[in-house]
């Protein structure tokens, strides 16, 4: 195993030498005062550490919504990485996920103590892209053992789950998963950011977070037509219940 500090290009060039392929996963911090800058910084690192090596296939974990530049929180942080090193002429692959489905389970303890899930994601019968991380991983596994795209080109691949889930079935899937009596309920707006901040993160975080849900309860966070579309095998409540387990949550 090689450890490298990821804004230092040299030991990433280290870290690459001999490697048939590449996977990037960008390390975003919840508690960054300036998440636009280090975004930035961590990118440029990567494109001149990477730079050495113009045939090395890199595959890269991306986000839904990162081909729109703006006004979307977190996606638009993805969209500048995703500019920045589609300025490498290396083999480029984009993989671009749902939401995590165990996300939800942070909000067990709360959703025990009140028996209500506050959700940010409105209408609350509006079907949500999600996936579970493990299949995000085995997707991925897939596509670095398979041919890439041509040098100088970029692939984009959107993954989800096996279907879309509402928040009412997130609460239904939280219920079943801890045997308790759950519903859920619209979260308010300005209830958003204080409740980012006082789970720890900073203010500029909880900003792109409530910005990431306005752009998603509009129907903008999407793929785009004609996209490459490729879903994961697991569903919500086995993720919850995945998740919930290995969390300790649910006890």
């Amino acid at each position: 195993m090689v450890r490298a500090d990821l804004l230092d290009p040299q030991a990433i060039a280290a870290a690459v030498e001999g490697c048939d392929s590449v996977q990037v996963i960008f390390p975003l911090s919840p508690v960054a005062e300036d998440p636009d800058g280090v975004t930035a910084a961590l990118a440029e690192s990567l494109v001149q550490g990477l730079s050495a090596f113009p045939s090395l296939p890199i595959l890269v974990i991306s986000d839904y919504g990162a081909q729109t530049p703006s006004g979307t929180g977190i996606p638009a942080l993805f969209h500048q990485i995703e500019v920045r090193l589609s300025e490498l002429p290396n083999p480029l692959t984009f993989v671009r996920s749902a939401e995590h489905m165990h996300n939800w389970a942070r909000q067990v303890p709360v959703a025990l103590k009140t028996g209500t899930l506050a959700s940010p994601h409105q209408p609350l019968d509006r079907p949500l892209p999600m996936v579970h991380a493990a299949d995000v991983g085995a997707i991925t596994a897939d596509i670095l053992l398979s041919a890439p795209p041509q040098a100088g080109s970029r692939r984009v691949v959107h993954v989800e789950g096996p279907r879309r889930y509402t928040a009412r079935e997130v609460a239904d899937a939280l219920a079943a998963a801890t045997g308790t009596d759950i519903t859920t309920l619209e979260l308010p707006r300005e209830e958003w950011e204080p409740t980012v901040t006082a789970a720890g993160a900073a203010p500029a975080f909880a900003k792109l977070n409530a910005e990431f849900f306005d752009a998603h309860n509009k129907g903008l966070v999407e793929p785009p037509a004609g996209a490459d579309v490729r879903r994961g095998s697991t569903s919500l409540n086995d993720a919850l219940v995945f998740a919930i387990k290995n969390s300790g949550a649910g006890r």
